[in-house]
């Protein structure tokens, strides 16, 4: 059996990544997402487990005491990372996984296994991308203000990765994912 293939798929919040990775997901066969633990609270319709592993802050500085995580970070007042041992099993049985990491954890990522695909996806452009932020009604504009900040200085490492994918079109960013990961 050969080994998966390891995918990092990073964009701005409010980008789209979610939705397409969801999609991709349900369109690929032996394709997985690495469901990432976080200190963060759940919003509404999130399940633990499935969307993130829901942890305290105590269990998630544990688990990065022990070494077991294959990146980690912290994205404004939380903390974020993505279980070793999940994704070389998957790895290990053939399984292909993406993990939806920001470009700080692709680049610790990268460190480690230089064989990854790195896909970056772009908003069309900072209008849209407010305009998604805020249509999510789930953040306080103090929130929607940081995110929007933030955006920028996460563009601006675009170039480090292998592709980058425009969100315009939904359907049309999707089949690009699709190229991407049937070329890989």
């Amino acid at each position: 059996m050969s080994k998966g293939t390891l995918y990092i798929i990073s964009a701005p919040s409010g980008a789209g990544k979610t939705s397409l990775v969801k999609a991709l997901i349900e369109s690929i066969d032996d394709l997985t997402v690495s469901v990432s633990h976080t200190t963060r609270k759940a919003r509404d319709g999130e399940q633990d487990g499935v969307n993130y592993h829901f942890i305290a802050e105590s269990e998630f500085k544990q688990m990065l005491k022990d070494d077991l995580f294959l990146e980690s970070a912290q994205v404004f007042e939380n903390y974020y990372g993505t279980s070793k041992p999940e994704v070389m099993k998957c790895l290990n049985d053939g399984i292909d996984v993406i993990l939806e990491i920001d470009w700080q954890g692709a680049e610790t990522v990268r460190r480690l296994m230089p064989d990854i695909v790195s896909i970056f996806i772009l908003p069309p452009s900072g209008a849209v991308l407010e305009e998604r932020l805020r249509s999510r009604s789930t953040d306080r504009d103090d929130v929607i203000a940081r995110r929007l900040s933030g955006a920028a200085e996460e563009i601006s490492h675009c170039l480090d990765f292998d592709y980058l994918v425009i969100n315009d079109d939904f359907s049309v960013a999707l089949k690009k994912l699709e190229s991407i990961i049937a070329s890989s």
